[in-house]
């Protein structure tokens, strides 16, 4: 009697239940990551508008032996009027009139002087007025409204115990390029500071050089850009002439800084003291002083 062979049997071994499974949560994790992320970019902020840099524009004017404090307005007791006539106008009847005393205190001196004046006069039939100010010249150059323009108004302190590497990543970081009047006449411009050899470039005249410039009034500092200069191979005197060049965009940036100080306008503001920090990995100015005409 032959024996049949077994029929055979198909089922699912507990492997392929598992690998299964695992292979239903990855797809479905995977889905759901997919979903979050098109979520996520669907929602998004979108990007906020760059600010447009704003240039402040000075004007400056006055003449060059005025004094700071003054205007060409005047100022007068007399309230205002619109039809106001000089005080000398002539009327047909003359009289005598007795002048007023003027008094003058001299504060330094801590003295007065009375001095009282007679003359035969004619009657004012105008009506007195005023204006405002003192009728003397401004301090500066041009038909502007006064004060002091940023060339004669700022001052910037750099850290005289700083290295000469540390300065020089300053000066880089602003964008200030230094120059050095030579005794040929030429001037020689260096840029990028921190460079084994700086780069040097030079011009025979200044025409077209429109950069609010600064000289050194004083400080240790301007050894440093002696040595820079030395360093890109050009030997200078110690009595040469140095200046600091400064970009449009670093001039803007000290104007606003100034202005949000105390909130006073431009021709208020005698000086302005600029200093130089750290500011995480760069460099930012700050104010730490101003001096005011008033």
């Amino acid at each position: 009697m032959s024996s049949r062979p077994p029929v055979p049997v198909m089922r699912v071994t507990l492997y392929e239940w598992v690998s299964s499974w695992a292979i239903s949560l990855f797809i479905g994790i995977l889905l759901t990551c997919s979903m979050v992320v098109v979520v996520w970019m669907t929602n998004r902020l979108p990007k906020p508008p760059e600010a447009i840099p704003v240039e402040l524009v000075e004007l400056p004017g006055g003449a060059e032996d005025g004094s700071p404090d003054e205007t060409l307005r005047v100022d007068s007791p007399e309230p205002e009027t619109r039809d106001a006539s000089p005080a000398d106008v002539a009327d047909d009847q003359t009289e005598i009139a007795e002048a007023v005393e003027a008094v003058v205190e001299m504060s330094e001196a801590a003295t007065q002087q009375v001095q009282q004046q007679f003359e035969t006069g004619i009657q004012n039939t105008g009506k007195v007025g005023r204006a405002t100010g003192t009728g003397r010249r401004g301090l500066g150059v041009g038909p502007g409204t006064g004060g002091m323009p940023r060339e004669q108004r700022w001052f910037v302190k750099f850290g005289d115990r700083t290295a000469v590497n540390e300065y020089a990543r300053q000066l880089e970081f602003f964008g200030i390029e230094v120059g050095a009047l030579l005794p040929d006449g030429r001037l020689a411009y260096l840029s990028k500071p921190t460079a084994n050899v700086p780069d040097v470039r030079y011009s025979k005249s200044g025409s077209g050089e429109n950069r609010l410039y600064m000289t050194w009034q004083g400080g240790e500092r301007r050894v440093a850009d002696v040595q820079l200069f030395a360093k890109a191979n050009v030997p200078i005197q110690a009595d040469t002439l140095i200046f600091h060049f400064y970009p449009k965009n670093t001039e803007n940036m000290l104007a606003q800084l100034e202005l949000s100080y105390r909130g006073r306008t431009v021709n208020q503001i005698r000086r302005t003291y600029f200093a130089v920090e750290p500011d995480g990995l760069g460099y930012k100015f700050s104010v730490y002083r101003q001096i005011f005409f008033q």
